[in-house]
């Protein structure tokens, strides 16, 4: 943000998006997205699971684009203009993580549920879809595969 300018109403409503090589969690998230007003607060914890289409897996590598923090601000701050009732926080993980990790973390508060779980459910979506993060996955036979590489 530029010091020079305020910030939007929406803007101040992003409370966190970014890329962490760290641990993430919605526990982590959840202190700083509950203001008074919220009737409503929905979670999404993306965790690592141990298999893909019939094949285990015991571990995943996500590798992000210079990019990935401003493209992942950019969409949190779409979804804060696109919901104006809603405060959010959004992390994805990088680096390696085992089963159980969790990938993705996302929390948004709003008065009421409707535009609560709607703003979750888009706000996981267009991360996904456009946030240049790539996953290998580590298969039980040792095996490797880079799948939804976006970006």
């Amino acid at each position: 943000m530029n010091p020079t300018i305020p910030p939007s109403e929406a803007q101040l409503r992003v409370i966190s998006a970014g890329i962490s090589p760290e641990p993430i969690g919605v526990d982590l998230l959840l202190p700083d997205t509950r203001p008074s007003t919220a009737g409503a607060i929905v979670t999404f914890d993306g965790a690592v699971r141990d298999h893909d289409e019939g094949r285990g897996v015991t571990a995943l590598r996500y590798s992000a684009h210079p990019s990935a923090p401003d493209v992942i601000a950019a969409v949190a701050l779409e979804i804060a203009t696109e919901f104006p009732a809603v405060t959010l926080a959004v992390q994805h993980r990088i680096g390696d993580l085992v089963v159980g990790d969790c990938a993705i973390a996302c929390v948004v508060s709003s008065a009421h549920r409707r535009e609560a779980f709607a703003a979750c459910s888009e706000l996981v979506d267009r991360v996904k879809e456009r946030v240049p993060i790539w996953k290998e996955q580590v298969f039980v036979t040792g095996e490797t595969e880079w799948v939804n590489a976006i970006g």
